[in-house]
C-alpha cells in the first residue's frame, strides 16, 4: 500500500510538471522571397518579411520560416519542400501560405493560372494541413514597387519579369516609375487567396491592401526606404549598389511585418494574445532592427519624454561593453529567454595605455540614464575568480529590474548611483565577495541570492543621514556545495546599512551573520537588522552584538521606502512613469 501511495504520488508530480510547461505553438511559413529569411553575409540588408515576424510574438509562438526565394506554389511542391513541412505539422500549428510572384512567372517549373492551377496548389496546402490538425492561413502577394499613371500592360509584364533581377543601382528600369499611382502586377493572382479562403472557410490576410496602401502613401521616393534600393560601395555584399523594386530591406521588413501581424490578429483571433509590438529588436539571426544592444541603445532619441522606448534582445548571449548613458531616458530592456549581456572585463585588466582598469571600469554593462526597466535578461561578466568584476554597474534612479540574473564572482552587482533608488525583483544574483555592494537605495524583493564561495553577500557604502541602503524583502539565500562561512554584510564604509526580512537563509549563513571588516569604530555606524529570519542560517541569538533584531517592520513599508520626492512606487505601480519635471 505505502509503494503504491508513492506511485500516485511520483505520477501526480509528473502530471503537474507537465501541464505547468505550455506547449509552444508553431506558425510554419511557406512562400517566395519577400517572406524569406535571407543570408547575412556580407552586410546582406535583405529581409523577408517573414523573417521579422519573430519579434512580434511572445515566445509561445515558434516561428518556423520554410519560404524561399523563386519558388511558385508549383515549384515548392514540386521540389518536396512541402512534404517536409507537412510531416513537421502538429494539431494546433499554424500554416502561413503566400504564394503568386513566382505563380506569375513565364516559367514552366513555376508557371500555374489562377482560377485552375493556383488555386488547386492553395487547396492542397489548406486540405493537407487540416488533415494533419493544423490550421491554415492564406496571404495573397506584396506589391511591387510599381509606380505610373495607368496599367500599361508592357510596364506591368516588364515588371513581372524583372521580379528576380536584381538591377545595379544607377540603371533603374524607367517602365513604371513616374506619377504617383502604383501600377498592379499581380493581377488575378491576388484573388485565388482571397477566393480559396471564401470557399474552404480559412482566415486571409490582405497583404497586397495592406502594403499598397503603405507604398502609395508614402509615394514614389520615400517608398524607396522600404525596398532594396542600396547605393554603390556601402554594402560589402552588393558593392555597384541595388536599384530593387519588390524585396525588402530591414526596416521595410520591420515594418511591414508590423502591419501583417495586426492584421493576422484581427484574421485568426486566436493568436492575438501572442502578438506584441516593440519600438526596437536586437537579433543575431537578422529578425530585428540591429545585431547589437548597443546599436539599438544609440538608436533611441535623447530625452525622449513621457513615453518609454521598449527594446526586445532576442535570445543570444551579445558580447559587448553597453553603456546606457543618461540621455537615453526610460529605456525599457525585454529579453526572451536565453537573452544574456556578457563581457570578461576586470579590475587589474590593462587598458590601451597599460593602466588597470579598476573596480568601476571592469563592468559589463552600465546604466545611468533614468526610469530604466529590463525584464529577462541576464547580466553577467565572465571573467571568472580574478579580483573585482562587475557584471552591472548601475547609477540611475528609478531602475526596475525583473526576472533578471546577475553572473559573476567579486562584485557582481554594483549599485553606484548615490542618492539613486533601485528595485529588484525575483532576481538571482550570485557571487562570492561582496557581490552586491554600493551606495545606492535598493529593495530586493522575493530574489534569490547564491554565494559561490564563503565570502561576503553584501558591502553597501551607505551615506550618512541616508534613510535606507539594502533592504531585502522575502529573498532566499542560497549556496554551492562546500560553502560553509559567509556574511550577510560587511560595511565598505562607516554608515553602511543591510535590513532582511523574512528571508530564508541557508547553513551557509554564519551565526554571528554580521562582520565589521576590521573597523571596530563602524560597529556604531552602521545599520545592521533582520526581521523574522527563518532557515538552517537564522541564529537571533548568536548575531553580532552590534547588529539589530526588528520588532516591527515600522519604516520599512515596501511601498513608500523608495517613494522619495516623487512618490516612485514600482512595488505597485510595476515601471509607469512617474511625472518629473526635467
Amino acid at each position: 500500500m505505502k509503494h503504491r501511495l508513492m506511485l500516485f504520488a511520483a505520477l501526480f508530480v509528473l502530471l503537474a510538471a507537465f501541464q505547468a510547461e505550455k506547449p509552444v505553438i508553431t506558425i510554419f511559413m511557406i512562400g517566395d522571397s519577400t517572406m524569406a529569411n535571407k543570408n547575412l553575409t556580407g552586410g546582406n540588408p535583405e529581409r523577408g518579411w517573414g523573417q521579422m515576424l519573430p519579434g512580434f510574438f511572445t515566445e509561445d509562438i515558434r516561428v518556423d520560416n520554410h519560404a524561399v526565394n523563386g519558388r511558385s506554389s508549383k515549384s515548392f511542391i514540386d521540389e518536396g519542400r512541402w512534404d517536409k513541412v507537412l510531416a513537421r505539422i502538429k494539431k494546433g500549428d499554424y500554416v502561413f501560405i503566400q504564394f503568386g510572384h513566382n505563380d506569375e512567372k513565364p516559367k514552366a517549373d513555376r508557371h500555374t493560372d489562377p482560377g485552375t492551377t493556383f488555386d488547386a496548389n492553395l487547396r492542397k496546402f489548406v486540405n493537407e494541413t487540416r488533415a494533419k490538425g493544423g490550421i491554415p492561413v492564406l496571404f495573397n502577394s506584396i506589391v511591387r514597387r510599381n509606380f505610373g499613371t495607368g496599367a500599361d500592360t508592357a510596364t506591368v509584364q516588364a515588371a513581372v519579369n524583372q521580379d528576380d533581377y536584381r538591377k545595379d543601382a544607377g540603371k533603374e528600369t524607367s517602365a513604371g516609375q513616374s506619377g504617383n499611382r502604383l501600377i498592379d502586377t499581380h493581377g488575378d493572382y491576388l484573388l485565388s487567396p482571397r477566393n480559396v479562403a471564401r470557399e474552404l472557410n480559412v482566415p486571409f490576410v490582405d497583404m497586397n491592401k495592406i502594403t499598397h496602401d503603405l507604398v502609395e502613401g508614402l509615394g514614389p521616393e520615400e517608398s524607396k526606404k522600404l525596398f532594396m534600393w542600396v547605393e554603390p560601395h556601402t554594402v560589402p555584399a552588393m558593392p555597384k549598389g541595388r536599384e530593387d523594386n519588390t524585396h525588402l530591406n530591414i526596416y521595410g521588413g520591420r515594418v511591414i511585418a508590423g502591419l501583417t501581424v495586426d492584421a493576422i490578429a484581427e484574421a485568426v483571433p486566436a493568436l492575438a494574445p501572442y502578438v506584441r509590438h516593440y519600438d526596437l529588436v536586437v537579433a543575431q539571426d537578422g529578425s530585428g532592427d540591429f545585431f547589437t544592444v548597443q546599436e539599438a541603445i544609440n538608436a533611441v532619441p535623447d530625452f525622449r519624454k513621457n513615453q518609454r522606448t521598449t527594446i526586445l534582445i532576442r535570445k543570444g548571449v551579445y558580447k559587448e561593453k553597453l553603456i546606457i548613458p543618461a540621455c537615453k531616458i526610460n529605456v525599457s530592456l525585454i529579453g526572451q529567454e536565453g537573452a544574456v549581456l556578457s563581457y570578461d572585463g576586470y579590475a587589474s585588466r590593462l587598458n590601451r595605455f597599460g593602466e588597470e582598469m579598476s573596480t568601476s571600469g571592469s563592468a559589463s554593462c552600465y546604466i545611468y540614464a533614468p526610469d530604466f526597466y529590463a525584464e529577462n535578461i541576464t547580466f553577467e561578466n565572465t571573467a571568472g575568480p580574478v579580483g573585482q568584476a562587475v557584471a552591472c554597474f548601475v547609477s540611475a534612479d528609478r531602475a526596475y529590474f525583473k526576472h533578471c540574473r546577475f553572473l559573476g564572482f567579486q562584485d557582481t552587482l554594483y549599485t553606484y548611483g548615490k542618492g539613486c533608488r533601485q528595485y529588484y525583483e525575483d532576481c538571482y544574483i550570485e557571487g562570492t565577495v561582496d557581490f552586491i555592494f554600493g551606495w545606492s537605495t535598493a529593495v530586493f524583493n522575493r530574489c534569490h541570492i547564491h554565494s559561490l564561495r564563503d565570502g561576503y553577500v553584501t558591502a553597501p557604502s551607505t551615506d550618512a543621514g541616508q534613510k535606507h541602503g539594502y533592504v531585502f524583502y522575502d529573498c532566499r539565500l542560497t549556496a554551492s556545495d562546500g560553502v560553509e562561512k559567509v556574511y550577510l554584510s560587511r560595511p565598505w564604509r562607516p554608515y553602511a546599512q543591510a535590513v532582511f526580512i523574512r528571508c530564508q537563509l541557508g547553513k551557509h549563513i554564519l551565526p554571528e551573520g554580521w562582520h565589521n571588516w576590521g573597523k571596530k569604530e563602524a560597529e556604531k555606524t552602521v545599520f545592521y537588522a533582520e526581521y523574522q529570519s527563518t532557515g538552517e542560517g537564522a541564529h537571533p541569538d548568536a548575531r553580532a552584538p552590534f547588529s539589530h533584531q526588528l520588532k516591527n517592520l515600522d519604516n520599512y513599508d515596501m511601498e513608500t521606502l523608495l517613494a522619495g520626492d516623487d512618490g516612485w512606487n514600482p512595488v505597485k505601480n510595476g515601471n509607469a512613469l512617474v511625472t518629473v519635471k526635467r
